[in-house]
């Protein structure tokens, strides 16, 4: 029997007249690396939304390891264990990474608010920091603050914050979205190295990342899926390739009335 640890059961969302997602179902294996990819407006932010909690579903349940989370507020879905990195980096900007993570750590240990006290005082506490600085290559600019580290940096910790909460399932949200070119093949090496345990869900537009890093896949258009396969039997379905390309040439007609507009 599959382990699936996490489950999502015929998801409907609808906004007034407006299906944003129709009857998806998606399973993440333990220890997967499944990519969500689609073109813009498929629906995948609004999918990730409902996984996390950020939004209720019209129709249809969200499992966790065999339990229904369908109406759990998203801090009950953390402790659960199904965490979530965002498109749009949401960091303390005046605290370095090790006060960021030395923080999340006491908070997920229980000690929550306590730990405004002098850094050092747990020494769990600061090594298990240590541990993730070194892990996602942040240790030379540990104590910077966040708002002076290059972008790429910042995505890395970011994955370092959801790790450090300890998931069963992560859902990364686009990590190199806005990253530069050369700052990019350390996020992808990063990403490659997450704990095997880990299942992740991996949401993105660059092909790159995606093909480096998955096993298997889901193509969601329209809000609804198109199909789940491996890497290689999505490279070679000509309906995805359909998508994209239509997609593509939608774009370049709206760029080129915006030419001659």
């Amino acid at each position: 029997m599959t382990d699936v640890v996490l489950a999502a059961e015929g998801l409907v969302k609808r906004f007034g007249g407006i299906t944003a997602t129709g009857n998806v179902n998606l399973q993440l294996e333990r220890g997967a690396r499944h990519a969500l990819i689609g073109p813009n407006g498929a629906g995948k932010t609004t999918l990730v939304n409902l996984l996390t909690g950020v939004l209720d579903p019209t129709e249809g349940r969200i499992v966790l390891e065999g339990r229904d989370i369908t109406r759990l507020p998203p801090h009950e879905r953390v402790r659960r264990g199904l965490v979530r990195t965002f498109q749009i980096n949401q960091l303390f900007p005046s605290m370095t990474p090790l006060e960021t993570l030395a923080l999340v750590v006491a908070q997920h240990s229980g000690q929550g608010a306590s730990f405004w006290a002098p850094l050092g005082r747990d020494r769990f506490v600061v090594r298990k920091a240590e541990r993730l600085l070194q892990q996602f290559h942040l240790e030379e600019v540990a104590h910077v603050v966040t708002e002076k580290l290059p972008y790429g940096k910042r995505r890395l910790l970011e994955i370092a914050i959801g790790l450090a909460c300890e998931p069963r399932v992560l859902l990364l949200d686009e990590p190199v979205a806005g990253v530069p070119a050369g700052e990019r093949d350390e996020i992808l090496r990063t990403v490659a190295s997450l704990p095997e345990d880990v299942s992740v869900l991996l949401i993105e537009h660059d092909m790159d990342l995606v093909f480096s890093f998955a096993r298997s896949m889901t193509v969601l258009v329209n809000g609804c899926v198109l199909t789940e396969g491996t890497p290689d039997q999505i490279a070679h379905d000509p309906r995805v390739a359909e998508v994209y390309l239509g997609h593509a040439q939608e774009e370049d007609q709206d760029e080129d009335q915006e030419e001659h507009a």
